[in-house]
């Protein structure tokens, strides 16, 4: 848990990840969609990422990913990363993170 929690508050945004789910490929493309880059940490293509999946776990995230962290703290999965965006939350939180959205 400790480098899930290290790797989460390195960055502004992080994204946990793997390659071949298509609920982060989603979340990818809000990012992207938005203009927003996060630190991606591909699970399945990282030698320690089952034990971040179970970090992530025990963390509360279910599934495991994606999980997006904000400032070093869990926002969620991708049911809460899309809520909030519609809501019109989530820009907000993203601002002090990126310059392009202040």
């Amino acid at each position: 848990m400790d480098k899930v929690m290290r790797l989460a508050s390195e960055n502004g945004l992080v994204l946990f990840s793997k390659s071949s789910c298509c609920l982060c490929y989603a979340v990818k493309i809000l990012f992207q969609e938005i203009w927003v880059t996060p630190t991606v940490h591909e699970l399945d293509e990282d030698p320690e990422g089952r034990e971040m999946e179970r970090a992530l776990l025990s963390l509360g995230c279910s599934p495991s990913v994606p999980a997006v962290f904000i400032g070093g703290k869990l926002l969620g999965s991708t049911q809460e990363v899309m809520s909030l965006h519609l809501g019109g939350g989530l820009i907000p939180l993203l601002k002090p993170y990126h310059s392009m959205l202040n």
